[in-house]
């Protein structure tokens, strides 16, 4: 399948629109996260964890419903065996026996005839939550550093490596704050769609570097921006079609996955848009850039 044949677009020159674009991306996640808040989940903040045991099935999707209409903001749920619901929200300001009482009486209202049992009540405190958030950000660490050892040591030089990373920090900086922007709850899925899309961006990086490396080998007399833009405009193709069919599945997820998969599969489908332009426009034009200067350094040395 070629929709596009022998194409040769100069991508290099439009390096520094993307630049700018990349920046503006950039202090919008800024923003996101100083101005407009980030709305952590009980994952990071604590709240309160109930299970409870319907005498049949209830449907998860009314339960947020009558969740949402008590003010009680978003609610997590989680099957279990048999007809039980582990839910996990927010703390109130009622004692633990106001509150079961108070939950038992409105989803018995909303489900009459359907018995309930409160099996489990505890509240999940804020000290686990910052627990997870340092282990969300040594995850983050830890990846990262794995990459560009990775990357270094398959290309035989660190930028490789940090150029790599670079793209992925901005994916993920970009996805966050995109998600940041439109309010939705951070949560540990959060952080497991964030590592997906680093996953995928370092996939697209490497391709493309290795593309490069090969053009470098086989046009060894041909400068190294025609190198980068011939490799570019080759895995091109490959790129679009991997990341639309890739795409049509994450909208899947978003537009029938419900309620607890919308977070995970809308950080999906920004991150895979974002994940190919800075493989194109920001990873590549950076290599090339700082061989770009290190050549200009290298020839004023020896004049």
């Amino acid at each position: 399948m070629k929709f596009f044949k022998g194409t040769n677009i100069d991508f290099i020159s439009k390096r520094y629109a993307a630049f700018a674009i990349s920046a503006v991306l950039m202090l919008m996640a800024v923003f996101a996260a100083t101005v407009v808040r980030p709305n952590f989940g009980i994952d990071f903040t604590g709240g309160i964890l109930m299970q409870v045991s319907f005498e049949r099935p209830a449907d998860f999707n009314n339960v947020r419903e009558v969740f949402a209409r008590e003010g009680l903001g978003n609610v997590e749920l989680q099957s279990t065996e048999g007809n039980g619901i582990i839910m996990r929200l927010q703390e109130t300001d009622m004692n633990k026996e106001e509150f079961q009482a108070y939950v038992k009486q409105f989803l018995t209202g909303e489900f009459p005839g359907n018995e309930l049992t409160i099996e489990r009540f505890e509240f999940v405190g804020p000290a686990v939550g910052r627990h997870l958030a340092r282990q969300a950000v040594y995850a983050f660490i830890f990846a990262f550093a794995g990459m560009i050892i990775y990357i270094a040591f398959r290309f035989r030089s660190p930028l490789w490596g940090i150029a790599g990373v670079m793209g992925i920090v901005h994916d993920v900086i970009v996805c966050l704050g995109f998600f940041m922007l439109t309010g939705k709850e951070i949560s540990i899925t959060t952080v497991a769609a964030l590592l997906t899309v680093a996953g995928y961006s370092i996939n697209d990086k490497i391709v493309l570097f290795d593309r490069i490396r090969e053009n470098m080998r086989l046009s060894a007399k041909d400068s190294f921006l025609n190198i980068i833009n011939k490799s570019i405009n080759g895995i091109m193709m490959r790129a679009l079609v991997t990341t639309f069919t890739t795409f049509l599945v994450a909208c899947s997820l978003f537009f029938l996955g419900g309620e607890v998969l919308h977070g995970f599969a809308f950080i999906l489908v920004i991150g895979l848009v974002v994940c190919v332009y800075s493989s194109i426009f920001l990873c590549a034009p950076f290599v090339y850039e700082w061989e770009a200067r290190k050549l200009e350094r290298y020839k004023r040395s020896k004049a």
